[in-house]
C-alpha cells in the first residue's frame, strides 16, 4: 500500500501534493506550488458547498509535518473512506452516479471560478452509499476562454466505458483494468455500433473526437487555444455530457445467479433457518467490517450491514451486482458496498511498478469473510483444491462463516451433470481436516429441512 517513508503508491503523480501516512493516520501533503489554488478552493465557499453537499471528502487542516516540508503548504487530514475501490470494479449504475457526481461538481466549480484539472474516476470513492471525490487538490482557478482540461480525460474515464456497457456488452467496462487511464476514443469508437455515428453525444464525444486526437497527435498545435471557449459553452458542454450519461441504461436481464434465489433448492423454512444461524454467528463475532464472498444480489450482505458494520458485497455476475447497488439504493443500505469480483481472477496489483491500484488482497484481510452456498463452485468449477481454498481464505479474514453443501444436494448435482466427478474427497470430513488447518472450527449449525450446515471459524 504504501513504501517505507509512508507515501501512498496511488498519489505519486501530482506535483499539487500527496498522500502519506503516519501513525496509521491518512494525511494528504499540499505543496507550495498549489497554493493559489488551495486558497481559492477554501477561500471561495466551494470547499463547504462541496463537503456539506457529500460531493468532496471533508478534511482539516493540521500541524503535521510532511515527508517533504521543504515543499509544504498545509498538511491536511482528510476524512478516512472505508474501503477503497476501483472503476472496474463497479457495476453499470455506480460508474454512471461516479459520473453524474464528477459533472456536478465541474458545475458547481465553474459558478465558484475554479474547474476540475482531472476527472479521473480514481478520484471517485463510495461512502455511504454515494459518489464521493477524494482529491481535494483536482481544482484549479478558471481562467476565461481556456477548454476544459480534463474532457478527455472524462470520456475516456466514464463516458466510453458506460457506451461501451451500455451499446455493445456489459462486460466491456472490464477493459478499465487494461487501460488505467481510461479506455481509448479510438477503440470505444471501433467497438461501438455502427448506429451510435447517429447519436449526437456518441458522435461528438466519441467518434468526432477520437478523430479530432488522431488529427493532432503529431502536430505542433496550440490546442488550447484551437478549443478556447466561453463559460456559457463550457456550461453547455458540462449540460450536454450529463444529459448524455443520463440517457445510457443498462437493465440487468436473468442471468444464472442474479435469479439464484428464485431457483434454488432451499424450503422456506430451511432459508429463514439459515439466516438466523448467519445473525447469530454475526452477533457472536460482531466484526468491525466484512466481506461476504459470492454475495449474489446481496442478502446477507444488507443483513450483516444492519449493525452499521461496513460491508464489501463481492460477486463475478454484473447482473447480481446491479441488482445489489440498486436494491441498497432504494432501501437505504448505505453501509454496504457492491463490488465486482472475480475469485477465480481478482483484482490484481497494476499500475507503476504494480504498486499505484492494491489488489483486492492487499485491501484486507476483512474482519469477517461471508463464503454461503459458494464452496463447491470453487472446487467443482475449477478444480480447486479444498485446502488451496482454505489457503485464500485465511489470507482474506480474521474469522470466517462457511457454508458446507454436500455433493448429495440438487445444487452440486447439477454441476456434476455435465462432467466427470473427479471429487473423491469432497466430503464434510475432508471439508473439516483441511480447513482445521487454519481456522479453529467454533461452532457448526446444520440448517433445518437441508442436508446443508454452517461452521463458525476463527484463523489460528
Amino acid at each position: 500500500m504504501s513504501s517505507s517513508t509512508g507515501l501512498v503508491s496511488g498519489s505519486f503523480r501530482d506535483p499539487s501534493g500527496f498522500l502519506f501516512r503516519q501513525g496509521g493516520i491518512l494525511y494528504r501533503q499540499v505543496n507550495l506550488a498549489y497554493r493559489e489554488h488551495y486558497e481559492a478552493l477554501m477561500g471561495s465557499g466551494l470547499y463547504e458547498g462541496l463537503a456539506g453537499a457529500g460531493l468532496l471528502v471533508p478534511h482539516e487542516e493540521t500541524d503535521v509535518e510532511g515527508p517533504r516540508p521543504q515543499d509544504s503548504l498545509v498538511v491536511i487530514r482528510p476524512e478516512p473512506v472505508p474501503f477503497v475501490s476501483y472503476p472496474y470494479e463497479w457495476c453499470f449504475s455506480q460508474l454512471k452516479s461516479a459520473a453524474l457526481a464528477t459533472l456536478e461538481i465541474q458545475r458547481r466549480a465553474l459558478s465558484f471560478g475554479m474547474s476540475l484539472k482531472d476527472a479521473s474516476a480514481y478520484n471517485i470513492q463510495f461512502v455511504r452509499g454515494k459518489p464521493v471525490m477524494i482529491d481535494t487538490l483536482s481544482f484549479e482557478k478558471y481562467e476565461e476562454g481556456r477548454p476544459w482540461i480534463a474532457y478527455s480525460q472524462f470520456c475516456r474515464h466514464f463516458l466510453a466505458p458506460l457506451m461501451l456497457m451500455s451499446c455493445r456488452d456489459i462486460r466491456l467496462g472490464q477493459l478499465m483494468r487494461v487501460h488505467i487511464d481510461g479506455i481509448p476514443l479510438d477503440l470505444t469508437a471501433s467497438v461501438l455500433p455502427f448506429r451510435t455515428r447517429f447519436r449526437f453525444p456518441a458522435l461528438i464525444h466519441i467518434h468526432l473526437h477520437a478523430r479530432s486526437e488522431k488529427r493532432y497527435a503529431d502536430r505542433q498545435v496550440d490546442m488550447e487555444r484551437l478549443r478556447r471557449i466561453s463559460l456559457h459553452s463550457f456550461m453547455g458542454l458540462v449540460d450536454n455530457l450529463q444529459s448524455a450519461v443520463r440517457k445510457l441504461k443498462w437493465r440487468p436481464a436473468g442471468t444464472e445467479w442474479a435469479e439464484y434465489y428464485d431457483d434454488t433448492n432451499y424450503s422456506d423454512a430451511a432459508f429463514g433457518h439459515k439466516k438466523r444461524i448467519v445473525a447469530d454467528f454475526l452477533e457472536r463475532l460482531r466484526p468491525e467490517n466484512v466481506w461476504d464472498i459470492g454475495s449474489n444480489t446481496g442478502i446477507f450482505s444488507r443483513m450483516a450491514a444492519l449493525p452499521g458494520v461496513p460491508t464489501v458485497s463481492l460477486d463475478v455476475d454484473p447482473a447480481c451486482v446491479e441488482r445489489n447497488y440498486l436494491e441498497c439504493a432504494k432501501d437505504g443500505s448505505v453501509d454496504v458496498l457492491p463490488l465486482l469480483v472475480d475469485l477465480f481472477n481478482p483484482s490484481p496489483a497494476i499500475g507503476w511498478e504494480l504498486n499505484e491500484r492494491l489488489s483486492i488482497l492487499e485491501r484486507g484481510p476483512a474482519d469477517t469473510v461471508l463464503a454461503l452456498a459458494l464452496l463447491h463452485h470453487l472446487l467443482i468449477s475449477n478444480n480447486l483444491p479444498l485446502g488451496r481454498i482454505s489457503g485464500f481464505f485465511s489470507r482474506m479474514c480474521k474469522s470466517l462463516i462457511i457454508e458446507f453443501v454436500p455433493k448429495g444436494d440438487s445444487q452440486v448435482q447439477r454441476m456434476l451433470a455435465s462432467r466427470e466427478d473427479v471429487f473423491a474427497d469432497y466430503d464434510r470430513d475432508n471439508f473439516e481436516k483441511e480447513f482445521g488447518l487454519r481456522f479453529e472450527i467454533l461452532d457448526r449449525v446444520d440448517i433445518e429441512s437441508s442436508d446443508r450446515a454452517l461452521y463458525l471459524m476463527r484463523k489460528r
